[in-house]
């Protein structure tokens, strides 16, 4: 059969499911590659389907062994949210967002990526992008001084391995 006759549920399910990285749920699927939690769900009702990629972070605050003042958590938080609108650029396909937001929930920060697209292969690979985005600006915008806690630590940890002169990689 070929891949044009499948539907859409068909071709999305094939994609996820012989893609490395990702893994079915019952509401959609997730990316499997980062440390934060990468949840993707598709309304395959409206045409192109819609996908929206949702991940989450602990915040600052969260993350950090140490007290963190609230104009740091605050200008961190800021700098996240206007690094993230940029993901769009960071994938292989033109993708117009539906929606973006960046909020705390708690000891947590929730993006939110929307958007439509009508090839599953092509949907599949920016949701991964995008959550690999998240990830990596999220490492490249933590603040030195702190005593950062698993997660973090270990990304951070990873992000270093190799570095002669040490450090984070700021």
């Amino acid at each position: 059969m070929s891949d044009e006759s499948r539907t859409t549920s068909e071709r999305l399910s094939r994609a996820v499911t012989t893609h490395d990285a990702l893994e079915m749920t019952d509401d959609g699927f997730e990316v499997t590659t980062t440390v934060f939690e990468g949840t993707v769900t598709v309304d395959e009702t409206a045409e192109p389907s819609c996908y929206t990629v949702e991940v989450t972070a602990p915040t600052l605050r969260a993350a950090t062994a140490d007290e963190v003042g609230p104009t740091v958590a605050t200008d961190w938080f800021e700098t996240l949210e206007r690094r993230l609108e940029s993901a769009p650029q960071a994938t292989r396909t033109t993708v117009e967002l539906d929606e973006f937001g960046v909020e705390k929930r708690g000891d947590s920060v929730v993006v939110t990526f929307e958007f439509t697209l009508g090839t599953p292969r092509t949907a599949v690979d920016v949701t991964k992008t995008f959550v690999e985005f998240v990830e990596g600006t999220y490492v490249e915008g933590v603040v030195p001084g702190y005593d950062y806690q698993p997660p973090v630590a270990d990304l951070l940890a990873d992000a270093s391995q190799g570095e002669t002169s040490g450090g984070t990689p700021l």
